[in-house]
């Protein structure tokens, strides 16, 4: 298959018309006071906070629990199957609305914004009306407890992280959300014996590693667990007086302890009867589902076997293009996967997995991102305002965490942006490969291109604050290439084939999370390959085939979208020659995330002004 041109058929959403011509559009806006854009910003807007009513977590997340929303700082989300349909019944409610919404008399900008939240919620409300297991649409997940999803896993490092501690009524509104901690608990647990009624529930390896870490959680006298123990400290610290830590202490023996033994108990029971069985082919309408989650992960059409067989043409090409740069460094005897896997073992490349190797190792990404914030100018023309640090994943969830994973800054800049990076041992952070992490998860990558847009008062916060899983890690993949382009690995070629064994990483995605899910492959076929492939180590490479097993086709969106930026950036260049722009190229950033195939409408749009001009 083409890289080119995969995505030329790959319609994932059908736009109404044309975009409106710019000078028409603003026209019109402008003589109609009040018009179509305004009510339709209005409308997005209301739709935003009607949701974030919904979601007190994410208002807190996102700095918007003050003021007439104060209330949300002492709730938790609804987990509830009642508020699982809830959600569904707005969905449909906001998507007939919009229908009223003349997109014809838009302008060009708020058609844009009309047409990326129409295909949200048109997917969301047609994956959730289909499948009433788990959860579908903008990220499917088809079992509510499992090492990655449920609140036991989140609500802990919400409360440790994102919850601040500065006065007294922010600790009263920590115990108020510790003490419905047990309702979550039970709301989940719930919903997940009523999919296991119909044979839904996690394979027995991933109910392993939710065992462990639920016991993890609740192994522990309750006053040194990390839920009493963090309000203790923070409390302290913000000299509040009052015995904060006594009074969350008791919460979580009397009732959150009660509430995870029921947890642990429903999950070994679950155990007891789980298979090894590892692709959702096995769940009720499992083939339909599988091709959902790659329609939402992708944005495009691609189906199973294709991306099956995009994946091993893509590993063929990122192996032809590691071996010189092994060969020059004596590296010439085996597979690519098998000498990166030798290279991952020199002890030049690794930190002691002791705690001061792993401050060493955050102290060496801390001075990575230093060194692309000062390149940053070259190839952008607006950054981010917003800083991000560096924190390891926190020990209590990192048996089930992915490798690294970025956390926004709140709207109110409370707190910098988090790059989390998981420690659980240093053999799986190799020094030659940190570096494209970085790039990946901060900056160029995530921060940047997430901040921008959150940072902008151009477009709705409905907008701001959405995302597609193809546009934003397609983008952090690019920006990996783009650190290279700017210079980063001059003079370090491991560091450069640490940025192709990344590449090499996303490609294999391609191939064993459509194994899993569409051919079937085992667990055991999919490490063993992902590891000859990858040169990743075992115990790595391992949380990567549970992440795919828990999270089907999201790790697809990864590689295809990162070859629809690197093709509409290539094709920017060949339509424009010497007028070609890199900075007015990412400045496409400003407007937002969007689908792929609105993206590719977007850059031509772009490129076709800008030779107008």
């Amino acid at each position: 298959m083409d890289r080119r041109s995969f995505m030329a058929s790959a319609g994932a959403v059908a736009l109404s018309a044309a975009l409106p011509a710019h000078a028409r559009a603003q026209a019109q806006a402008a003589a109609t006071p009040g018009g179509e854009d305004a009510r339709l910003r209005a409308m997005l807007d209301r739709f935003f906070y009607e949701r974030l009513d919904s979601n007190p977590e994410r208002a807190t997340g996102l700095g918007l629990d003050k003021g007439e929303r104060a209330h949300l700082r002492s709730k938790l989300d609804d987990y509830s199957a009642a508020g699982k349909a809830e959600d569904l019944a707005r969905a449909k409610a906001e998507l007939a609305e919009l229908g009223t919404v003349d997109r014809a008399r838009l302008s060009a900008n708020a058609a844009l914004d009309y047409d990326v939240v129409e295909y949200g919620l048109v997917n969301a409300v047609r994956a959730n009306e289909r499948f009433t297991y788990g959860s579908a649409g903008g990220r499917y997940a088809p079992y509510v407890i499992s090492q990655l999803t449920g609140p036991y896993r989140g609500i802990p490092d919400f409360l440790d992280t994102q919850h601040g501690i500065e006065a007294a009524a922010d600790a009263d509104a920590y115990l108020a959300r510790l003490a419905q901690f047990p309702t979550a608990l039970d709301q989940s647990l719930d919903r997940q014996k009523a999919d296991a009624a119909r044979g839904v529930f996690a394979p027995d390896y991933i109910l392993d590693t939710t065992l462990k870490q639920l016991r993890s959680l609740r192994d522990k006298p309750a006053a040194e667990s990390l839920l009493a123990a963090s309000l203790a400290r923070r409390a302290g610290e913000a000299k509040l007086g009052g015995d904060y830590g006594a009074r969350a202490e008791k919460i979580v023996a009397d009732a959150v302890y009660p509430a995870l033994d029921r947890h642990i108990a429903a999950v070994t029971e679950l155990r007891g009867k789980a298979t090894h069985d590892a692709g959702v082919w096995r769940l009720p309408d499992g083939g339909e589902y599988y091709a959902g989650a790659l329609r939402a992960a992708t944005t495009t059409n691609l189906t199973p076997d294709e991306v099956h067989q995009l994946g091993l043409e893509q590993v063929a090409d990122l192996e032809a293009r590691l071996d010189p740069i092994l060969k020059a460094h004596g590296l010439s005897q085996g597979t690519a996967g098998e000498r990166l896997a030798a290279l991952n073992k020199d002890p030049a490349q690794l930190y002691p997995n002791t705690d001061e190797g792993r401050e060493q190792l955050l102290a060496q990404l801390n001075r990575q991102i230093v060194a692309m914030n000062a390149k940053l100018p070259e190839a952008f023309a607006t950054l981010p305002q917003a800083d991000v640090e560096v924190r390891r994943v926190p020990p209590l969830i990192q048996a089930g965490a992915p490798g690294g994973y970025y956390d926004s800054a709140p709207l109110d800049g409370s707190r910098a942006a988090i790059y989390y990076i998981n420690l659980r041992d240093t053999f799986d952070r190799p020094k030659f490969g940190l570096a494209t992490l970085t790039h990946h998860e901060a900056t160029p990558g995530h921060h940047l291109q997430v901040s921008l847009a959150q940072e902008s008062e151009d477009i709705p916060l409905i907008r701001r604050l959405g995302g597609y899983s193809s546009y934003s890690e397609g983008w952090a993949l690019y920006s990996e290439q783009l650190a290279d382009e700017m210079g980063l690995f001059e003079g370090d070629p491991l560091g450069r084939a640490g940025m192709l064994q990344s590449f090499l990483f996303r490609a294999t995605r391609l191939v064993v999370d459509s194994g899993l899910h569409a051919k079937r492959w085992s667990r055991e076929k999919a490490t063993d390959y992902f590891i000859a492939t990858t040169g990743i180590a075992r115990g790595r490479s391992q949380g990567e085939i549970d992440r795919y097993t828990v999270w089907p086709g999201q790790a697809t969106s990864y590689k295809v979208g990162h070859i629809m930026w690197d093709r509409l950036r290539s094709e920017a260049k060949a339509k424009l020659g010497e007028r070609f722009d890199l900075k007015h190229f990412h400045q496409v950033l400003l407007q937002g995330a969007v689908p792929l195939t609105i993206l590719e409408k977007l850059v031509n749009q772009r490129v076709a002004a800008r030779l107008q001009a």
